[in-house]
C-alpha cells in the first residue's frame, strides 16, 4: 500500500496518521509505504501529486509489480489518491492495482449539496476552514484542475475503487459524485455510506465502525492484490 495521509494538504504526517495506517496494513495482510509529501503553503499544487507520482516510480524501480500497489489515503490524502492515478494514467504509465479513498477531499469548490446543508453538523471538518486550505494549497492554481478536484476527472481507464464515507460529512457528495462518475467511465466502484457517521471515522480505534471499515477495505486490498 501506498498510503497518503489527510490533513487538508496543509497538515498531518506519518505520525498523525500511524496508527490508522497500522491497522489497515495489519487488516490487508501487506507492507506499506506511509508517504510524508510536501505540504503546502511553503509547497502548493501540484507538489503532493509529484511527490505521489515519484514514490509510485520508487516502488515499480523496487521490483514491486505495478499489479502489486495498491494506493490509499484519507480526507485531502483520498483527493491526491484520485489526483495522482489521473496523473499517472495522463502519463501512460502503469497504475496500480486498486485504489481506496476514505472520506475523500474532491472538490475544492465545495459544490456539493452536503456542503452547504443545514443537517450537516460534522465537528471534523467545515466548510469555511476547507476553503482556507484549499487557498493555501492551490495559490492561484484552477480549483478545477481534475488533479486537484477529482470530482472533474475522466476517469476511463482507472483502477477498482473502493470509497467510504459518512452521511454526516461536508464531503459526503465529494464522495459520492466521484463513484458515479467512476462508474459512468466503466470503473469498478465500491461505495460505502457510513450511516451517521463523520468524517474519516477509521482514526478513531475506539469504534466498532473504524474496525468494521478496516476489516471491508482490508477485504477490498485482499481481493485485489490476490
Amino acid at each position: 500500500i501506498l498510503y497518503l495521509h489527510g490533513g487538508g494538504y496543509v497538515m498531518g504526517s506519518v505520525a498523525t496518521h500511524r496508527s490508522l495506517i497500522g491497522r489497515l496494513v495489519r487488516a490487508c495482510g501487506v507492507r506499506c509505504l506511509a508517504l510524508d509529501y510536501r505540504l503546502a503553503p511553503e509547497h502548493p499544487f501540484p507538489a503532493g501529486i509529484e511527490d505521489a507520482c515519484a514514490a509510485h516510480r520508487w516502488l515499480l524501480s523496487e521490483g514491486i509489480p505495478a499489479s502489486g500497489i495498491v494506493i490509499a489515503g484519507d480526507s485531502a490524502g483520498g483527493g491526491l489518491t484520485l489526483g495522482t492515478l489521473v496523473a499517472l494514467r495522463d502519463a501512460g504509465e502503469r497504475l496500480p492495482a486498486a485504489a481506496v479513498c476514505i472520506s475523500p477531499l474532491a472538490d475544492l469548490e465545495q459544490t456539493g449539496d452536503s456542503s452547504t446543508r443545514g443537517d450537516i453538523d460534522d465537528p471534523m471538518v467545515s466548510r469555511d476552514g476547507t476553503f482556507v486550505m484549499a487557498d493555501a494549497y492551490l495559490q492561484g492554481s484552477a480549483a478545477r484542475d481534475p488533479r486537484a478536484s477529482p470530482i472533474h476527472a475522466d476517469f476511463t481507464g482507472l483502477p477498482p475503487l473502493r470509497i467510504e464515507v459518512g452521511t454526516r460529512e461536508i464531503l459526503l457528495d465529494d464522495a459520492k459524485r466521484v463513484a458515479a462518475r467512476a462508474r459512468a467511465a466503466g470503473v469498478e466502484v465500491e461505495l460505502e455510506l457510513g450511516e451517521g457517521l463523520t468524517h474519516v471515522w477509521q482514526l478513531h480505534p475506539h469504534l466498532p465502525e473504524s474496525a468494521a471499515s478496516i476489516a471491508r477495505i482490508g477485504r477490498f486490498v485482499s481481493k485485489h492484490l490476490g
